[in-house]
């Protein structure tokens, strides 16, 4: 045999046993269980600041369970929301600009998230997770608005943005209340905030014994108002300098209680090590800033940083993100569903998403690259207006233009990391600065006010959602009368609007106009006396309305009110598609007010 034949013989035999081996790695990869997909809980709490924790400085709120979590959990400690609650929710759930989603206020039909998007919920969803949402949605009460349209298997909310806004159940006071149990009142007994966690923790344990993963958002309407909250809670802050409602801090104690429920219940069930568990606030704070505001100008709606710098705290022991370590990197809502998404592997990961994936910096592997620039804004009108209460973000940077008529002209510059209060306004001595965040903001304007014109619209007469109930909330038109809370309710302002609907399908509707909601079931022209001895003291005013109104489309008929009349009843065939209904009261007088409520109903075909 030749020198070269062995050469040839010992590659060979070389290239086998690599073989064998490789082909023995792959048979122990295969056999390997692959990692179970860690479970998600978002704690969202409404109207808690960066300066109501403890653990952020707060000399007098006792916040314990939330000081624990942010000991041990990776720290953004410049993280972005919008000023206000709807908007915030928007992005969080799509990863988009909420401009760019259809919400960019709280009312007048601007709080509803245009189905076209694809939120967290869905993403979530298509790779196999149960879904679940406790709390607050405000994002829209009616089809195909609603959390079941969006991706959610089981929702139980508030109405609306809160307790005792116009949506939700007429009387709910944040104890034995009603809450929409997907998209149909029911009844709970308890305090909302204890009743939401339980029915969240009840929730995780379903999707665990069926060996299911879950996305649980948990959004509380706490603390926003009205502020009140259980006695035991409320107790250590009466006197607290400054805080004007001992209440606000006893919801948020009580938040933080339930956080600690909420993690012994997932150790008992092993589930800790492999949840991710995110905490943060919906915008910046409100009742707590005379007494604690982190040394932050602004709050809840402002342009400054109070009004949307908040806290966000993300652990998840099984990936590594524990120990407790802050990322000064400048992060916001919309980087979340992207973020979960890498971190959870999801196949949908959203589209035409603004945020980007916050792995890397999570994880410490972060590299400098191109200075990010973040917009928010303060919309709060029902049409946008180019530069309202904006503000322009770098890590260094704050352009903010604290305008209500948007004029660019009043633009101010603050370099946050010397002037963190924002005390000094420096447009005027770095103008290329201002110039170049100009530009970033007449890009952002044109890549997110598409939708300016457009309605999202209610869907009437689906099998989705039929009968539905419309209230003033979502009315168009409103401007500054705009009623949205059941006090107003009460008072029976000469108000008015319309809203902004899509007819399914071709064929005959019932429409009742109402002044009260059906569970009150009182006549249009009585008052209302029921007091709630906790919050609400103000009492129901008689109205003498003597006709009825109904608009939509080509059709506009009336019909006389008699004195015991609890509603106004129409009957119309309508054709299907896009409409604006318009409905009105008329009294003797003169007056006008819109039917508060309205029931809509597609009517069976008649039978031939």
């Amino acid at each position: 045999m030749s020198l070269l034949d062995v050469s040839r013989r010992t590659v060979l035999q070389w290239v086998a046993v690599q073989a064998a081996a490789a082909s023995v790695d792959r048979s122990v990869a295969a056999a390997a269980p692959k990692p179970a997909p860690p479970n998600v809980v978002f704690l969202l709490a409404d109207d808690v600041g960066y300066g109501d924790l403890a653990c952020l400085g707060n000399p007098v709120i006792k916040t314990p369970n939330l000081d624990a979590m942010h000991a041990d959990s990776v720290r953004l400690t410049d993280f972005h929301v919008s000023p206000t609650c709807s908007p915030s929710r928007a992005s969080l759930m799509t990863g988009r600009y909420c401009n760019s989603t259809g919400v960019w206020h709280t009312v007048m039909g601007r709080s509803l998230l245009d189905p076209s998007n694809v939120t967290l919920a869905e993403c979530f969803k298509s790779s196999g997770y149960a879904t679940g949402i406790y709390g607050k949605w405000h994002l829209g009460d009616n089809y195909p608005c609603r959390p079941i349209d969006h991706h959610f298997d089981e929702s139980i909310v508030c109405g609306g943005g809160g307790v005792q806004q116009t949506p939700d159940y007429f009387g709910n006071d944040d104890r034995d209340d009603a809450y929409l149990h997907n998209g149909s009142f029911e009844k709970y007994l308890g305090f909302s905030t204890n009743i939401f966690f339980d029915r969240a923790m009840d929730f995780m344990g379903r999707a665990h014994q069926g060996r299911q993963p879950f996305f649980c958002y948990l959004a509380t309407p706490a603390a926003h108002d009205p502020v009140w909250a259980l006695e035991s809670d409320t107790a250590p802050y009466v006197g607290v300098p400054g805080l004007q409602n001992p209440g606000f801090y006893g919801m948020i104690a009580n938040i933080d209680a339930n956080l600690g429920r909420l993690k012994q219940f997932l150790a008992a069930r092993g589930l800790l090590e492999n949840t991710i568990l995110i905490y943060a606030g919906d915008n910046g704070g409100l009742d707590g800033i005379h007494v604690f505001n982190a040394g932050m100008r602004g709050a809840k709606a402002s342009p400054y940083e109070g009004g949307h710098r908040v806290p966000c705290f993300i652990s998840w022991p099984a990936g590594g993100l524990a120990g407790g370590r802050d990322v000064s990197t400048l992060t916001a809502h919309i980087d979340l569903l992207p973020t979960l998404a890498d971190l959870c592997q999801l196949k949908n990961k959203g589209h035409r998403v603004d945020g980007k994936s916050l792995r890397p910096l999570l994880e410490g592997k972060e590299s400098q690259g191109k200075p990010r620039v973040l917009v928010v804004d303060s919309q709060r009108l029902e049409h946008l207006v180019k530069w309202k209460d904006a503000a322009v973000m770098t890590q260094q940077w704050r352009l903010v233009s604290p305008t209500i008529t948007g004029d660019p002209s009043r633009i101010e510059l603050y370099d946050i990391i010397q002037d963190p209060g924002q005390t000094t306004n420096i447009a005027a001595r770095h103008p290329e600065i201002v110039q170049s965040l100009k530009a970033e903001y007449e890009a952002w304007w044109k890549q997110t006010s598409a939708l300016a014109d457009q309605y999202v619209r209610i869907t009437l007469g689906s099998d989705r959602e039929n009968p539905s109930r419309l209230d003033c909330m979502d009315w168009h038109g409103g401007g500054a009368e705009q009623v949205w809370n059941q006090t107003q309710i009460r008072t029976a302002p000469a108000a008015n609007g319309f809203w902004a609907v899509h007819i399914s399908r071709p064929g005959r509707y019932r429409f009742q106009l109402r002044r009260w909601p059906a569970e009150v079931d009182l006549p249009i022209n009585a008052p209302f006396r029921d007091l709630l001895p906790n919050m609400e003291k103000t009492p129901g005013a008689a109205i003498s309305a003597n006709r009825a109104q109904l608009t939509i489309g080509t059709i506009n008929q009336s019909k006389a009110i008699q004195p015991d009349d609890k509603y106004a009843e129409f009957v119309v065939t309508l054709p299907q598609g896009p409409a604006e209904l318009r409905t009105a009261f008329h009294g003797a007088d003169g007056t006008e007010r819109g039917a508060y409520y309205v029931y809509v109903e597609r009517l069976p075909e008649p039978q031939v």
